[in-house]
């Protein structure tokens, strides 16, 4: 079995509330927020783990393992 490496964009933007929010485009739907640009990379990048971490219920077998990188 060979691993995929998917290169994906964090955009940030400072919100209203003084909080920065992080946005993958590549996956719709995908933002998270944090006190801190640290923050808020940590956790889009937990929350885009958790939206492309196969449901082991779903999966029918035929399955392909997935590697993320993350770049700074």
């Amino acid at each position: 079995m060979s691993a995929s490496t998917l290169r994906m964009t964090i955009l940030y933007e400072q919100g209203d509330n003084g909080w920065v929010i992080a946005s993958v485009p590549e996956v719709p739907g995908t933002r998270s927020q944090g006190r801190t640009r640290e923050e808020a990379r940590a956790n889009v990048i937990d929350a885009l783990a958790t939206i492309l971490t196969p449901d082991e219920d779903l999966a029918d077998g035929d399955a392909e393992p997935l590697l993320l990188t993350v770049q700074r």
